[in-house]
């Protein structure tokens, strides 16, 4: 079970290039900002934040604004081998304070409709609750036994950052909660399946734990993105980069 929005640590991040510093995005809501690279000319940052605050409504910032991919595009199927027996892991005990983390979490997915109650599951897996920094806890779905039962997908993934190099100008974007945006199919639902204190649960939406995830996302992104991929951007899964050798063309590749 993901934290939200999903933090994949396991993702290579673009690096810092140059010291940035935070412009607002809507004035409405100061908390919506972007990072803006401070090396910029004074005239550069104002046309670059001014076509930003333009486009604010491609930005999402929560779960309610972030629509999901038509599953006539892209839905994610695990091609189980139909002679592997399904597995169910015996429950995991928790302390009451880890049992609480994992309430909160069942709650939030169940209200943004990333999961549902599942009747009789064939396949159940066991939920993992893991320190992070900060005091905050990470919970995920241990999917070893599941992820056994399917082929690994070996669909390349691009060296971002050998693709970048010699560029005047790059702007860096990140998918929201970009796995989640991605639809299981109806079959796959219940073969997600986790096992919590208050019940059984299925994802009804690709997540970060299923071992084809990263592979079905780079093959939905260089779909969309075939006729700007190797000239103007790249993408590394759900990290995006959009590229100019020229900064003054930037904004028309934005």
């Amino acid at each position: 079970m993901e934290d939200l929005p999903t933090e994949q640590e396991e993702d290579p991040k673009p690096p810092t290039i140059e010291p940035l510093r935070e412009e607002i995005l809507d004035p409405s809501d100061p908390d919506r900002k972007v990072l803006v690279g401070s090396l910029l000319s004074n005239t550069e940052m104002e046309h670059l934040v001014s076509f930003l605050r333009n486009n604010k409504d491609v930005f999402t910032w929560s779960h309610v604004d972030m629509p999901r991919i038509d599953p006539s595009v892209a839905c994610h199927r695990l091609n189980v081998d139909p002679s592997h027996p399904p597995h169910q892991q015996r429950q995991r005990r928790f302390a009451p304070e880890r049992n609480q983390i994992i309430s909160d979490k069942v709650d939030r997915l169940l209200e943004v409709g990333f999961i549902c109650d599942v009747w009789c599951p064939t396949w159940i897996s066991n939920l993992v609750v893991v320190a992070k920094k900060k005091g905050k806890w990470r919970v995920w779905v241990d999917y070893i036994n599941l992820n056994k039962a399917y082929p690994k997908d070996c669909y390349p993934l691009p060296k971002i950052d050998q693709m970048v190099t010699g560029y005047e100008l790059l702007t860096f974007l990140d998918a929201y909660s970009g796995y989640n945006q991605i639809p299981m199919v109806v079959e796959d639902q219940e073969k997600t399946t986790f096992i919590t204190e208050r019940g059984l649960y299925c994802y009804v939406v690709m997540l970060f734990g299923l071992k084809n995830a990263g592979s079905m996302y780079q093959r939905l992104v260089n779909q969309m993105f075939k006729d700007q991929l190797g000239k103007i951007m790249e993408v590394y899964i759900d990290d995006m980069v959009v590229k100019s050798a020229v900064k003054t063309q930037h904004l028309s590749h934005l």
